[in-house]
């Protein structure tokens, strides 16, 4: 449990209330040192990812607490564009439910048996929702907006295959333990 890449993932979770605190402590949720928390946060990410390779040190822990890790520092910078109106509100609506959908979808995947692995579009999204709202706290909004959708498009394609994909391995498994010993379907033809 105590593996470097762990406790990276500790920390970056431990910074996200710190993160909320300083950004609803500024008068307009912009500023250096919301944006750098929020930073630091995300490169976390990076982070621990390469603390994991060159030290080996993989756990299943680090593998879950990372993407929830990443789902809520989205959402929290989601609740602070929102709340100073940093971001055009309709579109971070969307990208709470997805995030939300994605939280649901893996929980039902892990349930079912269906291990929902990282697509590309997935993987793309990332910087561009990260940057978004990095940049929506610098006060670059036309900048953060386009990022936004950019990252907004790509999380959506990458939901719709997260689907197909669960939906093609839900159908798989039952048809693989349908098969021994079931009875023939019934013949429809007169």
């Amino acid at each position: 449990m105590w593996t470097i890449p762990n406790v990276i993932g500790f920390v970056r979770v431990a910074l996200i209330p710190l993160f909320l605190l300083v950004a609803f402590n500024s008068s307009d949720g912009t500023g250096a040192l919301p944006a750098t928390l929020f930073a630091v946060i995300g490169f976390g990410d990076y982070a621990d990812g390469i603390a994991a390779r060159v030290t080996r040190q993989y756990s299943r822990l680090g593998a879950l607490m990372d993407p929830i890790t990443d789902r809520l520092l989205i959402i929290a910078g989601v609740v602070v564009c929102w709340h100073f109106e940093l971001l055009p509100r309709w579109a971070l609506a969307l990208l709470v439910a997805r995030e939300l959908f994605m939280l649901v979808l893996g929980r039902y995947g892990q349930t079912h048996g269906v291990e929902l692995r990282i697509n590309w579009p997935g993987r793309i999204a990332v910087a561009p929702l990260m940057g978004a709202i990095f940049f929506a706290l610098t006060g670059l909004a036309k900048l953060a907006e386009v990022l936004l959708y950019v990252g907004l498009a790509l999380a959506l394609l990458a939901t719709v295959m997260y689907v197909r994909y669960g939906l093609r391995e839900l159908r798989l498994r039952r048809g693989v333990a349908g098969q021994p010993g079931d009875a023939p379907p019934a013949s429809t033809s007169t």
